[in-house]
């Protein structure tokens, strides 16, 4: 069973930009497609972003459209987001996803909470006004 790990998450100001990273150890997740999901206090998991395992595809919320950015390092065994812009809205604690298979299509994404096996511990996120 792989272990997920979040780094990167603070306090930052509105405006400003952090950058998650999200490293995988116990094996490859090199043809997994991965996620970012969100959850707010007394909201539910919402869909962040997602990668394909070969990293060409990637989709965004609409609400991080623009302004989130997904990517991975399939040497490095680790999955990035990069946010921009941060707004009071985006504060959550922030959790990275692998997907339940191994045998998905090279440009397939996931958006949906049931389609990922392995959550990360989560990284708090808090952007003040």
């Amino acid at each position: 069973q792989e272990q997920l790990v979040e780094s990167g998450g603070g306090l930052v100001q509105a405006g400003g930009s952090l950058r998650l990273s999200c490293a995988a150890s116990g094996r490859t997740l090199r043809r997994y497609p991965m996620g970012w999901f969100r959850q707010a206090p007394g909201k539910g998991r919402d869909f962040v972003a997602a990668i394909s395992w070969a990293g060409g595809t990637t989709v965004h919320a609409d609400s991080v459209k623009g302004r989130f950015i997904i990517s991975r390092d399939s040497g490095k065994n680790t999955v990035y987001l990069q946010m921009n812009s941060l707004k009071p809205d985006d504060t959550a604690v922030y959790y990275c996803a692998a997907a339940d298979s191994g045998s998905y299509a090279y440009s397939a994404v996931l958006t949906a909470v049931a389609d990922y096996r392995s959550w990360g511990q989560g990284t708090q996120v808090t952007v003040s006004s």
